[in-house]
């Protein structure tokens, strides 16, 4: 994951920040920390000298997490991983079958990551219909954005 990781960062995503885009990212190391370090066991700290290895640590901005309650977060992938077999006749992945203590781990883990690092995850927890949910996560992004620009507004002012 972290070789992928690594060529991702450096073929794709850094160059677009160079170039002034921005960049989103479905997963990232916060995904590894929490399914390999707390829910295989690997330990968060493993995880993360491997990110600082790969990844030269680069992390970031923003990172929105969306942690429903764990119990209704089981019932949905396993909704969604019987919807799957039955449609493929396989499971979506390894992680499917895991029992609840992996996923009580992983939660666990994120909420850990949540806590740790406030100033980059906005935790989303609240219950809501995907448009609340959508609205929620809109806002977050142009609060940041915003926030973004007129910390950049100065610079721009600068004589040359």
């Amino acid at each position: 994951m972290f070789a992928d990781r690594a060529q991702s960062l450096h073929q794709i995503i850094l160059p677009a920040l160079e170039r002034g885009e921005i960049v989103l990212c479905d997963r990232y190391t916060d995904s590894s920390e929490a399914y390999q370090g707390a829910g295989r066991g690997l330990g968060a700290e493993r995880v993360l000298e491997m990110h600082r290895a790969a990844c030269d640590n680069v992390q970031p901005d923003l990172t929105l997490l969306l942690l429903p309650p764990l119990e209704a977060s089981l019932v949905r992938a396993r909704r969604r991983n019987d919807r799957h077999v039955r449609q493929h006749g396989t499971d979506e992945n390894r992680f499917e079958r895991e029992g609840d203590e992996f996923y009580r781990r992983v939660y666990e883990q994120y909420r850990a990551i949540a806590e740790r690092e406030a100033q980059r995850v906005v935790l989303l927890q609240e219950p809501g219909t995907i448009e609340e949910i959508g609205e929620r996560i809109r806002a977050v992004v142009h609060e940041r954005l915003n926030a973004r620009e007129e910390s950049l507004a100065p610079m721009q002012q600068l004589p040359a």
